[in-house]
C-alpha cells in the first residue's frame, strides 16, 4: 500500500483513504517505517481483516443479496454497482465482500440488460448449507432453457487463493461452449463435482482436491429475461456420496 501512496498522484486517492493510511504512518513523500508496536498491530490487523472478509463473502447473513429463499446462490451487488442502499450510501458489507472475491466491477455487472452483458451467482455452500469441501462430490442439475443467448460456464475457485483451483484439469470448468458436453434429453444439464469424475460424465465434472475448501461461480453471457425475473432458476449444489 505504501508503495501506491508513494508512485501515485495523491488526486488518485480520496481523503477518506488517505487519512486511513496516514493513521499508520503512510504518507506521499514520506518514509513507511513502522516500529515493532506498530508491525505486531499491523500483522494481526491483517489476519483479522483477512477472516471478517472472508465470513462476510462465504456466509453472508444479508438476506438481500441471495438469489432465492433457502438458496446458496448469491451476489454481492446490493442496489447497484457502487454497493449503495441510498444515493450516496454504501453498504460495507457486500463492497467488503465483493472486493475480497474479485476485482474489477463496472456497471453491466449489477444492471438489467436483457440479452446482453453478463451475470453472475456464486455458491460456497451445498444445499444443506455446508462449507464445499474438496474431497466430496457433489451434483448440481440447471434445468432447460438456461436463459442466455451466448454461453453459460461454472468455475471451480479455490477458497483461499481465490484463484481457480489448480487441479489436473487445464480449466476447472464446465461450460456450454464445450462441445462434448452431455445433455440431458430434456434439454437439462448436470455438472458434477468431486476428486473423480463420475463414469462417464468426464466433460460434464469438475476436479476438486481433498483437503481444499471450494466455492463455484456461474456466469451467463447474454442472459434472457428468464434469468432476471426469476422463473428459471439453477439447482443446489447436493453431495451424492
Amino acid at each position: 500500500m505504501n508503495q501506491v501512496v508513494q508512485s501515485e498522484s495523491a488526486a488518485s486517492l480520496d481523503a477518506v483513504s488517505l487519512g486511513y493510511y496516514a493513521s499508520i504512518g503512510i504518507e506521499k513523500g514520506k518514509p513507511f517505517a513502522p516500529d515493532a508496536r506498530m508491525k505486531k498491530i499491523l500483522t494481526e490487523a491483517a489476519v483479522v481483516g483477512d477472516a471478517t472478509a472472508r465470513a462476510l463473502a462465504y456466509k453472508t447473513r444479508q438476506k438481500d443479496l441471495y438469489f432465492y429463499e433457502n438458496s446458496a446462490w448469491v451476489s454481492p451487488f446490493l442496489g447497484s454497482y457502487k454497493f449503495e442502499v441510498s444515493p450516496g450510501v454504501r453498504n460495507l458489507d457486500s463492497f467488503a465482500f465483493y472486493y475480497f472475491y474479485a476485482t474489477g466491477v463496472t456497471p453491466a455487472m449489477a444492471e438489467k440488460i436483457v440479452g446482453q452483458g453478463s451475470q453472475y451467482a456464486a455458491a460456497f455452500r451445498d444445499s444443506k448449507g455446508q462449507a464445499l469441501d474438496g474431497a466430496k462430490n457433489y451434483r448440481l442439475h440447471l434445468p432447460a432453457n438456461i436463459p442466455i443467448k451466448n454461453f453459460w460456464s461454472l468455475i471451480v475457485y479455490d477458497n483461499q487463493t481465490r484463484s481457480m483451483l489448480q487441479t489436473d484439469q487445464r480449466f476447472p470448468m464446465v461450460s456450454s461452449q464445450n462441445e462434448k458436453l452431455e445433455i440431458n434429453a430434456d434439454g437439462s444439464v448436470d455438472v458434477y463435482f468431486g476428486p473423480k469424475a463420475p463414469a462417464g460424465k468426464e466433460n460434464n465434472w469438475v476436479q476438486t482436491i481433498p483437503g481444499k475448501g471450494w466455492n463455484t461461480l456461474l456466469r451467463l453471457y447474454s442472459p434472457l429475461e428468464p434469468w432476471f425475473d426469476r422463473t428459471w432458476r439453477p439447482g443446489e449444489i447436493e453431495a451424492i456420496d
